[in-house]
């Protein structure tokens, strides 16, 4: 089969395609033939050996997927051949199959295709554990939505409208902070002309955010901490402006805020029931027609060098996401 191989740490541009024996089965599996497979951040640093998860070289890339069950296992029961699913696959993810643990694979929403599906686990999950468990957004209140036309930042919009907040939402191009307005925010900042810490305060009438949402790290977070609300709550979900912030804890005493890490992964690993009861909510609010994913580009499986590097150079709204023939 066809794979995405990534055989030494570096850019995207270390990537290969090439051809690799189809993965074996075993008990309690499940063969996926790959239609679609997302691209997110963590593809990046994991090639370039920067992300926590490290697996041993050569690896496939990608981990997001969706597509349709080929082949059970005897012991498998609930599932057969032709049904649609999504899937994480850690590493694996850029390639024709995919063999996982039967009990891992997720159905598909009747309102999405396969495109759809593959931009769907990964950013819903993320901004779902963090702004509604971690976060404990609440209706009417301020939620900060940082890097808010990305993979996690558009889904984090969508459902903190959902669930009754209002919405300030920043970036640094306007043509995408267009897209996030669709998405619903109440207000878009671009933080280019001039930062958004006194926006943010005149907006909320001098309070602050009640909820920050940041997947970008560096100066955002630093800023954040200046317009949070008193008993604010900060939730550290990424660093991709590159720079892991420190914490000023006089601040932290100051405003009363909370500074909370995110790991919507690790969450489901440590928690398995009540990540299952998420994944479960997420896939009722899709099949009700609540939540929609955001696709900005469509590449062929091949040019998956060219995706990753329109993610690492912030060409893409929502997600980028490769199909496979």
């Amino acid at each position: 089969m066809k794979a995405i191989v990534c055989r030494e740490l570096g850019p995207p541009s270390v990537l290969r395609l090439e051809e690799v024996p189809e993965p074996v089965m075993g008990p309690g599996q499940a063969r996926v033939r790959i239609k679609a497979a997302g691209i997110n951040f963590p593809d990046i640093l994991t090639v370039a050996g920067q992300y926590q998860h490290k697996p041993d070289l050569p690896f496939i890339a990608g981990f997001e997927t969706a597509g349709e069950v080929i082949e059970v296992a005897a012991d498998v029961d609930g599932l057969s051949p032709g049904q649609r699913v999504m899937m994480r696959v850690r590493p694996g993810g850029f390639a024709e199959q995919a063999v996982v643990d039967a009990d891992t694979l997720l159905p598909t929403p009747e309102r999405f295709n396969d495109i759809t599906a593959a931009a769907f686990i990964v950013g819903y999950a993320t901004a779902y554990h963090c702004l509604l468990d971690r976060g404990e957004l609440q209706a009417g209140q301020w939620a900060l939505i940082h890097g808010a036309s990305g993979g996690v930042g558009l889904p984090a919009v969508e459902l903190a409208k959902l669930h009754g907040a209002k919405v300030i939402a920043t970036g640094g191009d306007d043509g995408k902070l267009a897209k996030v307005a669709e998405y619903g925010a109440d207000h878009v900042i671009n933080y280019r002309r001039g930062g958004f810490r006194e926006r943010v305060k005149e907006l909320t009438g001098g309070r602050g955010a009640d909820v920050v949402y940041d997947p970008v790290g560096g100066d955002v977070f630093d800023e954040s901490l200046r317009c949070i609300a008193w008993r604010g709550r900060l939730l550290v979900v990424g660093f991709a402006s590159g720079r892991i912030p420190e914490l000023p804890l006089n601040r932290a005493l100051l405003k009363g805020c909370a500074v909370i890490g995110c790991r919507a992964g690790e969450f489901r690993r440590q928690q398995p029931e009540a990540g299952a009861a998420m994944q479960q909510t997420l896939l009722e609010l899709a099949n009700q027609g609540k939540l929609h994913p955001h696709v900005s580009h469509v590449l062929p499986l091949e040019r998956a060098v060219e995706g990753l590097t329109l993610l690492q150079d912030r060409q893409v709204v929502g997600k980028a996401v490769l199909t496979v023939p």
